[in-house]
């Protein structure tokens, strides 16, 4: 068996913390996991002796072969070979049809998580667009590169605080479970990663009124993240609101001339970016 690169292979290959994923997901018996990234079956196995369902999802023909051996004695896990994403943006019709049809079959109280190993290469766009789908996850546990994980439990002011930071956080209590050398891995990655989880808060996200504008706003205010917090705005607005509307929301939340939006925490963004979009729906 040889790594393929393009689909970003990295194998965990100590046990003990196949074994932490699996804890730290804490997963019960009427719940359903969607695995990114079968691998061989290892987190698969213990996952399928403590879930109600599993589906996981693997693009490399040869490992789903394998996989499909080691997971013959569980009826309950259901294999995809194949790519999980339809595009950059879109998980595949199939895969989360079969997640409703799942969850449709056990009770009403089963949890829906995403827990895995996830190749490099497709983690941002794994997690970002499951949080979006119907139904949204309610837990992820993940293996991750260690700077994607602490962009998402970054705060303010701190080098990693980002898009990713408040689009995570807005909806999720992150933490970074574990950090991960590049020595437990086969092949060695060139970095270090963790193993991150989220709680997914549906409360708090649907406090959110308009979550597309919420990620368009949030994208763009972060664009040129060491300019003023102003000009920020003004380029981000791109003309559908005038300067004076601009300082008028400013003034009032308490935004000086050389506030950035690095320093503001997260109340302080989504309270900014809801003032916009009500003042850009005055004005339609």
């Amino acid at each position: 068996m040889r790594p393929v690169s393009k689909y970003g292979q990295n194998f965990l290959i100590d046990l003990n913390l196949v074994e932490l994923i699996a804890r730290s997901a804490e997963i019960g018996p009427s719940d359903i996991v969607l695995e990114i990234g079968t691998g061989v079956g290892s987190l698969t196995s213990i996952m399928a002796s403590q879930a109600g369902a599993i589906l996981t999802v693997e693009i490399d023909q040869n490992l789903f072969q394998l996989a499909s051996e080691e997971l013959a004695p569980f009826p309950h896990v259901k294999m995809i070979q194949g790519d999980a994403l339809k595009n950059k943006s879109t998980f595949r019709d199939d895969i989360m049809e079969s997640i409703r049809e799942a969850k449709s079959r056990l009770p009403d109280d089963s949890k829906f998580m995403l827990v895995a190993n996830l190749p490099y290469n497709v983690a941002t766009p794994i997690v970002s667009n499951l949080l979006h789908q119907d139904p949204p996850p309610d837990r992820i546990v993940v293996t991750i590169q260690k700077e994607l994980g602490e962009r998402m439990v970054a705060g303010p002011g701190s080098k990693d605080y980002g898009a990713l930071s408040i689009w995570i956080q807005a909806t999720c209590r992150a933490e970074i479970v574990r950090i991960l050398p590049p020595t437990v891995f086969w092949p060695r990655p060139k970095v270090d990663s963790a193993i991150v989880r989220l709680d997914v808060d549906h409360e708090r996200g649907n406090a959110i009124p308009d979550l597309k504008y919420f990620h368009q706003t949030v994208r763009a205010l972060f664009f040129h993240r060491r300019k003023f917090l102003r000009s920020v705005v003004i380029s981000a607005m791109k003309g559908r609101l005038d300067k004076p509307a601009i300082d008028e929301i400013l003034g009032r939340l308490g935004h000086g001339e050389t506030a950035r939006a690095e320093e503001l925490n997260l109340e302080q963004i989504s309270d900014l970016v809801e003032a916009l979009r009500q003042a850009e729906l005055a004005n339609e």
